[in-house]
């Protein structure tokens, strides 16, 4: 029999602090319920009944023991919902990934702690002797739109590339595309993946940007992550292993480096990737198949940079189009909503914040209370059994 599970990550869309969230400085945070909030106030219209329909207002209730200002209707369910806690020890990307597909993170990341002067001497000297570069930019902790118009001209007068980190286990360098070149920066940034080995940095990520000091500069959609290799299997080497195929699509295969990735496809922006996720339903209807689809846009571009307004407006825009996601399932399929760490746009500074996140599911049209699961693991064990896999090492089988 033919079956599918695709899995939606809405990236950072948390409902409601971890109980360990104090720990993290994030206590009381709550990306979701603080942007209904927000619109509640403001009198702004937040309009996601398919989202609701899935049961995003219970599984925000189970965590909050309370309903959503904009459920103020009563929905018909039609999915599956609950809500995921965090054993992984951080509240990053690759963190919450990797757990999400049978791996929790339970050790330490490397982290670069100090806001100014953030990278050791010794490592900055290696890369610069290696990479044969002039020098370099920030060396700090920074937001990433600001940091490329504060340092975007000197470093194209300059070519001194910009480094940055973030409380996230990163390293990320920032580059004009013309001046400093795409593919220069990608071997730059491999060149930095290798000099952190003894760091145990979870991602470099390469971020280009275009533009001048005139009309302003803006990233562009060739971003690339260099994650460190899972060293324990996941949900995607289980599913090749027995013979169902993946499609990463998005960031998802750098997130896993390339591992049990088969098929990877680039895409940019919600509508891309939404399309590409659709189109990948279709094409894959004579073969079991496990999709994955990272939509980056609600972190990078409404919860990092504290947009409120327009992060609501693109969980907006992902409701329109689930009904035609629905549409593209066939009877054995699965798929699932979540995310992988919060990122409240309310919340002070500009990092991740340390969240539940929710687990939603549309099997059939069953409509289960799947309650508050304790890993984002039993994500993947579950779409494990659907396919009928041996078990992953972590995580219990939701339903």
């Amino acid at each position: 029999m033919t079956k599918r599970a695709i899995i939606l990550v809405l990236d950072s869309f948390g409902i409601g602090a971890l109980p360990d969230a104090d720990k993290f400085g994030d206590l009381n945070s709550n990306t979701l319920g603080h942007i209904d909030e927000y619109c509640a106030t403001n009198k702004l219209s937040f309009n996601i009944p398919n989202l609701l329909s899935l049961g995003l207002g219970q599984s925000f209730n189970l965590v909050n023991n309370k309903f959503l200002f904009c459920d103020n209707q009563q929905q018909k369910l039609i999915g599956l919902y609950g809500a995921c806690r965090e054993i992984s020890s951080g509240k990053d990307t690759t963190s919450g990934h990797w757990e999400m597909a049978g791996f929790p993170v339970l050790f330490e990341w490397g982290y670069f702690n100090q806001p100014v002067n953030s990278f050791p001497s010794e490592l900055l000297s290696q890369i610069v002797k290696k990479a044969n570069l002039p020098g370099f930019l920030a060396n700090c902790h920074a937001s990433g739109t600001t940091i490329i118009n504060q340092l975007g001209q000197e470093h194209i007068a300059s070519g001194k590339p910009i480094f940055y980190t973030s409380a996230d286990s990163v390293f990320q360098i920032a580059c004009h595309e013309q001046s400093f070149g795409l593919e220069r920066l990608y071997a730059l940034c491999q060149i930095v993946r290798e000099e952190l080995k003894p760091y145990n940095i979870a991602r470099v990520i390469a971020r280009p940007f275009i533009g001048n000091s005139q009309d302003g500069f803006t990233r562009t959609g060739n971003r690339k992550d260099y994650s460190l290799v899972p060293n324990e299997k996941t949900l995607f080497d289980v599913c090749v292993a027995n013979n169902i195929q993946t499609v990463a699509i998005g960031k998802i295969g750098d997130i896993y480096a390339h591992q049990g990735t088969q098929i990877e496809i680039k895409a940019n922006g919600l509508e891309q990737l939404i399309d590409t996720t659709i189109q990948a339903i279709k094409d894959t209807t004579h073969q079991s198949s496990f999709i994955m689809t990272n939509l980056v846009d609600f972190d990078m571009l409404y919860g990092h940079r504290r947009d409120v307004v327009g992060y609501k407006e693109a969980l907006e825009y992902v409701d329109t189009r689930i009904p035609q996601i629905l549409a593209s399932l066939g009877k054995d399929d699965l798929l699932i909503l979540t995310a992988d760490h919060g990122c409240d746009p309310t919340w002070p500074g500009s990092d991740h914040t340390r969240e539940h996140i929710p687990f939603l599911a549309y099997a059939n049209g069953l409509s289960v209370n799947l309650g508050i699961r304790t890993s984002f693991a039993d994500i993947g064990q579950t779409v494990a059994n659907h396919f009928k896999l041996p078990p992953l090492a972590n995580g219990v089988v939701a339903f």
